[in-house]
């Protein structure tokens, strides 16, 4: 293989491919990056064994053929090669070396058998729908700030994709909770899910995936079985393990008959949050909501008896009310609010929360008091 291409192409594709390799590995040629150069085309390929990468790249290509190397040293030599250089691949020469060269630099790195680099992105999925990419998003953006991170409870560290029937119509929906918060996204449902299964997209898998749409365009195709997941886009293909494992039955702590309503505008709601919270060094940072007709008082205060109090005038007739919650967890629902008025459906002191945006139905969040 002897390949030419420009430096800014080449290291984008290893910024993307890098996050996805993992810096210690027991099994040597999951450290590299497969090269795959046919006429014109320049195909990398990483994995870790449970998320796998093939990104494609216009290259001049003056032999074809393939190779692997490692993907970090890469990263970090081509990083710092200046902009503009074309970088030229060679592994024609000794058998087991690539020698990469930019200008007046030259280095020579080992290579591991392309035989021995496992095969993750291949194979049919028997299910396939397409979303935008701005539908994509969405999802992932409202849903994965509420992704568990405690390995125990493995099934939550993921997002939930499903279809579920709302109002009598069938949706696409993402689900994440760590069991403080809750959070849930509707999509209306694409066509070729009538039969899919519900899986459980890694948390690893949905911020890579997050990555690699920041700058696309167009539609992804989404291919899926009850053990793999596949996102096409542009040039990229990303294949994932699934995590194995049931997610909760979450309709269970969504509230359904909190009978005490909150109007608020969302963007001086969520300002006043950050405000008063600031007072708090504790890792809970507990603010609390003191609710009378009209009018909503925030209040939090430190290990230290410094307080900070902040009122809005909000729409509320449904008596008096303190509730305490995370401040951290309700600053992270607010900042998904994208229309002017956030709606808080509430109960008692000891109950869950029930938040949506006033305009938009498709989202909701659930959020479990605490004690303050």
């Amino acid at each position: 293989m002897k390949i030419t291409i420009e430096r800014g192409l080449l290291l984008k594709v290893l910024t993307h491919i890098s996050s996805i390799v993992e810096r210690r590995n027991t099994i040597p040629i999951l450290s590299n990056v497969k090269f795959d150069a046919p006429d014109g085309r320049l195909s990398l390929n990483a994995t870790d064994m449970d998320l796998d990468i093939v990104e494609t790249i216009p290259a001049d290509v003056a032999t074809a053929g393939s190779t692997t190397a490692p993907a970090h040293t890469l990263f970090d030599i081509v990083r710092k090669l200046p902009d503009g250089a074309q970088v030229e691949l060679d592994c024609t020469g000794a058998e087991g070396q690539l020698i990469l060269a930019a200008g007046r630099s030259r280095f020579t790195l080992s290579c591991l058998p392309t035989e021995d680099f496992p095969v993750l992105s291949g194979g049919e999925l028997a299910h396939s729908f397409t979303l935008s990419t701005s539908e994509l998003k969405n999802l992932i953006d409202r849903t994965r700030f509420a992704i568990s991170t405690e390995e125990t409870r493995y099934y939550l560290n993921g997002i939930y994709l499903h279809i579920a029937e709302s109002g009598g119509t069938s949706m696409l929906r993402a689900v994440a909770t760590d069991g403080h918060r809750l959070a849930s996204v509707d999509l209306p449902q694409p066509d070729g899910t009538a039969d899919m299964p519900g899986v459980i997209v890694p948390r690893k898998t949905v911020t890579e995936l997050r990555k690699l749409i920041e700058d696309a365009e167009g539609e992804v195709q989404v291919s899926l079985s009850d053990t793999k997941i596949r996102f096409a886009f542009e040039d990229c293909v990303l294949t994932s393990k699934l995590i194995d494992g049931t997610f909760p039955d979450y309709d269970r702590v969504i509230p359904a008959d909190n009978d005490k309503e909150l109007e608020v505008d969302a963007k001086l709601f969520a300002e006043a949050v950050d405000r008063v919270s600031a007072i708090s060094t504790e890792k809970s940072r507990a603010v609390k909501l003191s609710l009378s007709s009209g009018n909503l008082t925030l209040t939090a205060s430190s290990a230290d008896n410094d307080t900070a109090t902040e009122e809005l005038t909000v729409k509320y007739d449904s008596g008096d009310m303190e509730i305490g919650f995370n401040s951290r967890y309700l600053l992270d629902i607010t900042q998904q609010i994208e229309g002017e008025q956030a709606k808080l459906k509430l109960s008692d002191a000891a109950s869950p929360t029930l938040v949506q945006d006033s305009g938009d139905t498709s989202a909701l969040y659930v959020l479990m008091p605490m004690r303050v």
